[in-house]
């Protein structure tokens, strides 16, 4: 049985290195290209068909004694040699003395220009010896990887019982492959990592990309792929369309004790994460209460609660912001939980009324334009307000929202716009139908009644003014304000008949023409 390290492996170093076969390398280990000695051998086999090709497989090992060389020119050499190498044969060995006495010259040199390792097998050596040492060290392989993933998974299940067992089991399952291995969370945030540091920037950034894509697709996969020459694999947690993370490996296709390694890690850290799940369920729930409690101003009563949870309210002022719960709340949730586990007390969050509330200090609203630009959000933010004010500012967050476009919209800008520009869709129910005696008025052929009460309500009551920005007579102007007052059933003389006509105006949608 092999008991050398090197012996372990099925190589053909390794059976050249095996005193007892008396092998011999035909011209030196420099004339054969890198790795040739080095590359596993599946098998050794033994023929002396001129074309052994259809019988052979890859990474084979193939031993002759020369009887299929009849000529013994180099062309019929050459001939040989390329199908083998075509083949993907490994090695060639030539068992010397039974029918020629030495390696033929023209074998030796086809195989140089080949590039395939030819060894001399002597007399006293038989093919058998070779097969059965090649498959000891196949055997004492397999043997070995088998205990390595016995003592891996053992290892790794002790890691998972510790403290921080993700973190740890990720770190464990790193110094067992030798490789960089990272958890990334249901957001795309590198949660845990190790060795730490050991990506250079631009390779993170491109693991990072790529592991998001894998999250958006959504269903469960297993990924290779390579960032400047450098093999990843990437295996994702949790179910089908409740993706709750992936783990990144820097490395080749693992062979199959390695994925058994990494199926076991898999299973573990998705059961961890689907129980943090569960406990997020309770965190949410108690979040969104503490929301519900700051709105009907139970502040002190709300600090007791996030105090003897070892968090803390953002200090006021705070600025609170709203967004429409997204389709990914699962992610946005633990991305916003590892933002405030940052910091403590730099932001609070649950969910009230179908809206995810935020909660972050006025001078650092960071953290919610971040989070717009990562979820794809259309978010609400308020003015700065202390916590006694909170419902206000919830509502301030909300029209900011409602009024604006995806990203952030500040309430200041949409107070900016005035109070009118707030009217909804029940105020231009409204207006459509203040103003529908005017419009009735137009489409029966009278002069321009909507343009003629729009136009004097801009200059502040003016007849005169009104007539010279339609161009009119201001006589003309009188008549049709007298014919859009009969209309109306109202009289224009009062500020307020004006300011009711003039919100009208601004909340009116034209009808669809059929």
């Amino acid at each position: 049985m092999p008991s050398s390290p090197s012996e372990l492996t099925p190589t053909l170093r390794a059976l050249l290195d095996r005193p007892a076969l008396g092998l011999r390398l035909v011209g030196s280990a420099g004339d054969v290209p890198d790795g040739a000695l080095d590359r596993t051998l599946r098998w050794v086999h033994t023929t002396d068909l001129a074309d052994p090709t259809p019988f052979l497989a890859d990474d084979l090992l193939l031993l002759t004694t020369g009887t299929q060389f009849a000529t013994g020119t180099m062309h019929e050499a050459q001939q040989y040699v390329q199908r083998l190498a075509s083949r993907g044969v490994a090695g060639l060995g030539f068992g010397t003395e039974v029918v020629r006495n030495g390696v033929p010259p023209a074998l030796a040199e086809a195989c140089a220009q080949a590039g395939l390792p030819l060894f001399e097998v002597p007399y006293r050596t038989p093919f058998i010896a070779i097969a059965r040492a090649n498959a000891e060290a196949v055997a004492a392989q397999a043997y070995a990887r088998r205990s390595w993933a016995l003592d891996a998974q053992r290892a790794i299940s002790l890691a998972a019982l510790r403290p921080d067992g993700l973190g740890a089991t990720v770190a464990e399952l790193a110094r067992q492959l030798g490789a960089w291995v990272a958890l990334f969370d249901a957001a795309g945030t590198m949660t845990r990592e190790s060795p730490m540091g050991a990506l250079s920037a631009q390779t993170r950034a491109a693991v990072d990309d790529e592991v998001a894509a894998v999250l958006r697709r959504g269903a469960r996969a297993g990924s290779a792929l390579a960032i400047d020459d450098q093999p990843f694999t990437l295996q994702t947690l949790g179910r089908g369309g409740h993706l709750r993370g992936v783990i990144a490996i820097a490395s080749a296709e693992l062979d199959q004790e390695g994925r058994g390694v990494v199926t076991s890690v898999i299973a573990m850290a998705g059961l961890a994460l689907e129980q943090h799940q569960s406990l997020g369920r309770s965190r949410a729930a108690l979040r969104g209460g503490l929301i519900d409690a700051l709105h009907a101003s139970h502040t002190a009563f709300v600090r007791r609660v996030v105090r003897s949870s070892g968090d803390a309210l953002p200090p006021a002022p705070v600025i609170v912001a709203a967004a429409k719960v997204p389709s990914r709340l699962d992610a946005v949730t633990e991305w916003l939980e590892l933002r405030g586990a940052e910091a403590r007390g730099s932001v609070f969050f649950g969910r009230h009324e179908g809206d995810l509330v935020v909660i972050v200090p006025a001078d650092d609203p960071t953290l919610v334009r971040e989070l717009a630009a990562r979820f794809d959000l259309t978010v609400g933010l308020s003015d700065p307000s202390d916590y006694d004010g909170f419902a206000d500012a919830l509502a301030q967050a909300r029209l900011a929202r409602d009024r604006g476009t995806p990203g952030i919209n500040n309430f200041a800008d949409t107070q900016a716009s005035g109070v009118l520009s707030t009217l909804g869709a029940e105020s231009r129910v409204v207006a459509n139908g203040v103003l529908a005696p005017l419009i009735a008025a137009d489409e029966n052929g009278a002069s321009e009644l909507m343009r003629t009460v729009r136009t004097y309500l801009e200059c502040n009551g003016s007849a005169e003014a009104t007539a010279t920005a339609l161009g009119v007579h201001r006589h003309t102007v009188r008549a049709r304000m007298k014919a859009a007052e009969r209309a109306l059933g109202l009289s224009l003389e009062t500020f307020a008949a004006r300011a009711e006509l003039w919100a009208a105006f601004m909340a009116h949608t034209p009808p669809t023409r059929r």
